[in-house]
């Protein structure tokens, strides 16, 4: 006679698997967002500091648009430029390094260097037309706006070819529901990190 599993345990089994996929899941898209904007700041600043401007404040607050306000800054259009172009290359060179060395977790920088490759691509190419934002301070400062149409047409479809196919891995499709519970463990604890450096560098 033979013994079947106990349907109560496979059902925890199966529940706790959920929640694994559902912590990677949010924290995944949470701690993308929030460090699609800490990567961007962080490109003005660097550019700032690179042509002899003078940061005064940095806004990294969740519950706001970050932004980061200057005392000096002396050459505008290179530190406007700054934001988007090193928020879609350093997330991108950190995926790329993560992959050569064959860290487990590397998927989660792919998407993360994916989303920031959008959400940059996107927030210049859109705003080229509204004159809003980064955008806006680029047209007003001399860029043409095929200069802007021409980094969204390099960032944002690299950004959903670099999407595509991580599906199975944040267990969805054939995976139905499986991940790495420790890739799910980091991915939180790293989403929480970002939060607390965006209230901890709040601004206003």
């Amino acid at each position: 006679m033979s013994v079947g599993a106990d349907p109560s345990f496979e059902s925890l089994v199966h529940s706790m698997t959920r929640v694994y996929q559902v912590i990677l899941i949010l924290s995944t898209l949470l701690g993308s967002w929030l460090g699609m904007q800490d990567v961007h700041e962080l490109g003005h600043v660097a550019a700032a500091w690179l042509t002899g401007g003078r940061v005064s404040q940095v806004v990294l607050n969740p519950l706001t648009i970050s932004r980061t306000d200057f005392a000096e800054n002396p050459r505008p259009l290179i530190v406007v430029w700054g934001g988007p172009v090193l928020g879609a290359a350093l997330p991108l060179a950190v995926w790329v390094a993560a992959h050569a060395a064959r860290l487990p977790g590397a998927f989660v920088l792919k998407f993360f260097a994916g989303f920031c490759l959008v959400a940059n691509g996107a927030y210049i190419g859109a705003g080229s037309f509204n004159r809003i934002g980064d955008a806006g301070e680029m047209l007003k400062r001399g860029a043409e706006p095929w200069h802007l149409w021409l980094f969204a047409a390099l960032t944002a479809p690299a950004g959903l070819w670099l999407w595509n196919g991580l599906g199975p891995q944040f267990g969805l499709g054939n995976s139905a529901g499986v991940v790495s519970h420790k890739v799910a463990y980091v991915s939180c604890l790293c989403c929480l990190a970002l939060l607390a450096l965006g209230f901890a560098i709040g601004g206003e």
